[in-house]
C-alpha cells in the first residue's frame, strides 16, 4: 500500500496537462542482481510504463547508466518508451557531446589491468564511459581496485561517478538530471515523476520543480520528497499513475 501523501502527490501529477514519467532501471524497475546481464524489469512495472507511454499527452522514459543498446535489450521496452543510456549521455538520436575515443581506450586498458587477478572485479565498457564493478569481489579486492582506479583517474579528463559498488569514468560530462531536463523540454511536460535508487539518481532529484515528484527507492539519504522500499513498490507507483491518468483523461 502506497503512503497516503505519495498517493495524493501522484493524483495531482496525473491531472497535469502533459505528464513525463521517468525511471531508472537497475534497482528501480528491475531488482538488483549479482550478474548485471541477468537484470530484467518486473513484469508489472514494465507493463505499467508501457501503458503510460500509450496514453495521450503522456511520455514515459527510462534513464540509466547502462549503454543504450544494453538498456533496450534488457528492459524489453517498446519504442513507445523513450530510453536514455550512459547516465544521460546517450539518446536514440546520438550522443549529447563529442566522445574522446583515445582516452576511452586508455581507461579500458587501465581498468582491465586493475581488475586482473582480483576475482569478482569486472570492467564494463560503454560507448561513452567505462565502469569498474566490485559488487561480486571480496572487500579487500574491491577496495583495492577502487583505490587504484581513483588514483589512475587523476591523470584523466573524465567525469567520475560513484554508485553502489561501482565507479564509472565518463569521457563526456552529462548526468540524469540533464537528461530529465532534455526530456521535459522535448515533451513540454508540465509535471515530471522520476523514480530512482542510486546516488546517480540524486542529480535528477535535484532537478525536480514545483509539481514534480521524486521517489527514492530503498534506504539512504536523498533529495527525493518521497520514498518507497523496493522495485515491487515502483510497480505499484506506476500502476497507480496509470489508473489516475486514465481517470483524469476520460
Amino acid at each position: 500500500m502506497l503512503d497516503a501523501a505519495l498517493q495524493d502527490a501522484l493524483t495531482r501529477a496525473a491531472a497535469s496537462p502533459r505528464l513525463l514519467v521517468t525511471s531508472d532501471f537497475d534497482g528501480t524497475l528491475s531488482p538488483i542482481v549479482d550478474n548485471p546481464g541477468d537484470a530484467r524489469p518486473l513484469p508489472a512495472a514494465a507493463a505499467a510504463l508501457e501503458a503510460l507511454a500509450a496514453l495521450p499527452d503522456t511520455t514515459a522514459a527510462l534513464i540509466s547508466g547502462r549503454a543504450l543498446a544494453v538498456l533496450r535489450e534488457l528492459s524489453g521496452a517498446s519504442a513507445a518508451v523513450q530510453a536514455i543510456g550512459s547516465h544521460g549521455a546517450e539518446f536514440d538520436t546520438g550522443f549529447a557531446h563529442e566522445i574522446d575515443t583515445t582516452l576511452l581506450a586508455e581507461i579500458v586498458t587501465t581498468l582491465h589491468s586493475i581488475a586482473a587477478g582480483r576475482p569478482g572485479v569486472a570492467v564494463e565498457t560503454k560507448p561513452a564511459s567505462v565502469a569498474l564493478h566490485v559488487r561480486n569481489a571480496s572487500v579487500a579486492d574491491g577496495e583495492a581496485a577502487l583505490t587504484l582506479a581513483r588514483e589512475a583517474a587523476r591523470s584523466w579528463d573524465v567525469h567520475l561517478t560513484a554508485g553502489k559498488a561501482v565507479l564509472e569514468f565518463a569521457v563526456i560530462v552529462t548526468d540524469k538530471g540533464e537528461a530529465v531536463d532534455v526530456l521535459r523540454d522535448r515533451s513540454a511536460a508540465t509535471a515530471v515523476v522520476f523514480l530512482g535508487d542510486d546516488v546517480t539518481d540524486e542529480k535528477a532529484f535535484r532537478r525536480m520543480r514545483d509539481g514534480d515528484i521524486g521517489v527514492k527507492v530503498g534506504p539512504g539519504d536523498s533529495l527525493a520528497a518521497f520514498r518507497v522500499d523496493s522495485p515491487e513498490d515502483v510497480a505499484s507507483v506506476l500502476a497507480y499513475l496509470v489508473d489516475e491518468r486514465r481517470r483524469k483523461l476520460a
